[in-house]
């Protein structure tokens, strides 16, 4: 191997175990949280960390297909100019499940003056955490994705399908919610993904079967790092689409791939602690503290500006659904998934805010970085969030109806995301959004040739 020189500290000791590593996947999340960037000899590792690496500036906002969107600026209007990419220190792990031994390391893009690219999703989420530290607070970020495990071939009308069950060999039909059995059946996976977290330093601690054949939760420990809780997350979700195709699957986390079937969320999981390492949500049920309300508070008033980053994409809206654990409004309340906001059951000293609203599609550091910043303008504006709903939720609130294209408008227009993310993300990411949405609409489905062409 050559020199180490200019590998950060904190990435050495990973590197010194990395035996018989020849590669290096170096990984650039883009606004949709797709992993772009290329492979390198672990022989330039070093240069890596010294020089950066130059990657195309239009990566961080190309579509859902992989393309340059040129109305962000990105693009032709620059010349499609290459910015210098740096290592994320401390970001160096294994690619466990691969022969022969990997690497992979974060990334982070720079602008054209070497500062932050303030686009960079990693980086919108950084100027969030920042803010926490200036009012001396810290906050503790557990990220929840569900997702389901698919048979790797479509069915006969190219349509994705349920997986066989490796116990038995029949294929998913039941749905069997936090059924053990289904834990057994899939052991394989479960064990596998279990095997190559360890590997990876990334703290998954629980698996759960989810509300629909075939679906999965694998859940991350919180940390009081919330850049480090996304980068987890990232990385989880990369080595469960990586375990279920080498065993026969593909792991899916659309947010709806079913009509007749559960979605899958990403659900947020965050307290905030003061200096002194106390959480000041802290409160007895019934009995909120009024950093809590007035955190809730914000995050209702934030939601509709966000909603945008919550559901990103034309099928997000399909798991708006009545009566299927899904947020249809901002309400909150305690131990009840009925509603947007659930304080869960907990003791006082760990009570937390789970935000349900966000789908398994959504980038996880942006998602964070909304999340936080609509608790951070409650605290700052003591916003109050009203009574907690108790009981149903559906049947006492007013439900709401969501639409891509009004969501992309209403992001365009939002004081809210410029106040927080800048005007440069605001228009970047709701160009990309608004071309994919034009794209999207360009296309003729099934259901408008089973609709009008022979009725027209």
């Amino acid at each position: 191997m050559a020199g180490t020189a200019y590998i950060a500290e904190a990435d050495a000791k990973t590197l010194s175990a990395l035996t018989d590593c020849a590669h290096v996947d170096l990984l650039l999340p883009d606004m949709n949280g797709l992993l772009r960037g290329k492979r390198v000899a672990i022989d330039a590792l070093d240069k890596v960390y010294r020089d950066g690496v130059c990657l195309p500036m239009s990566l961080i906002a190309t579509d859902i297909t992989g393309n340059t969107v040129e109305e962000t600026g990105l693009g032709y209007d620059i010349g499609d100019e290459d910015r210098i990419c740096r290592p994320v220190a401390g970001s160096l792990r294994a690619v466990p499940w691969l022969q022969p031994p990997m690497a992979q390391l974060l990334l982070s893009m720079e602008d054209a003056e070497g500062g932050v690219f303030a686009a960079n999703p990693r980086e919108v989420l950084a100027r969030v955490v920042e803010r926490f530290k200036a009012r001396g607070l810290t906050p503790v970020v557990a990220v929840e994705m569900e997702f389901y495990l698919l048979d790797a071939e479509l069915g006969p009308d190219r349509r994705p399908q349920t997986s066989i069950n490796p116990a038995t060999g029949d294929r998913n039909e039941s749905t069997q919610v936090y059924y053990m059995q289904d834990l057994v059946d899939y052991q394989p996976f479960t064990n596998a993904v279990s095997e190559a977290c360890r590997a990876q330093g990334i703290p998954a601690d629980t698996a759960v079967a989810e509300y629909a054949p075939g679906q999965f939760e694998i859940n991350l420990h919180h940390r009081n790092d919330a850049l480090g809780a996304c980068d987890d997350a990232l990385m989880l979700k990369r080595t469960i689409k990586a375990i279920a195709e080498q065993q026969g699957m593909l792991a899916s986390f659309m947010a709806k791939p079913f009509v007749e079937q559960a979605g899958s969320g990403t659900h947020i999981h965050i307290s905030l602690l003061d200096q002194r390492g106390q959480n000041i949500f802290a409160s007895p049920v019934g009995e909120p503290s009024d950093p809590l309300r007035f955190a809730l508070g914000g995050l209702q008033r934030s939601t509709r500006d966000c909603m945008l980053l919550f559901a990103p994409h034309a099928n997000s809206y399909r798991r708006f659904v009545l009566n299927a654990f899904v947020p249809l409004n901002e309400c909150w309340g305690y131990n009840n998934r009925t509603v947007a906001l659930r304080i869960p059951h907990s003791d006082e000293r760990n009570t937390r805010i789970e935000h349900r609203i966000a789908g398994a599609d959504a980038n996880p550091y942006l998602i964070t970085a909304a999340v936080l910043a609509g608790i951070l303008e409650g605290l700052e504006r003591e916003y109050d969030p009203g009574p907690p709903v108790v009981g149903n939720a559906y049947e006492q609130t007013e439900l709401r109806e969501l639409y891509w294209r009004q969501t992309i408008a209403e992001f365009l227009e939002s004081d809210f995301v410029e106040r927080h993310f800048g005007s440069e993300f605001r228009h970047i990411y709701g160009q990309q959004k608004l071309k994919e949405l034009r794209s999207f609409y360009t296309e003729v489905t099934d259901l408008e040739y089973r609709w009008y062409l022979r009725a027209l």
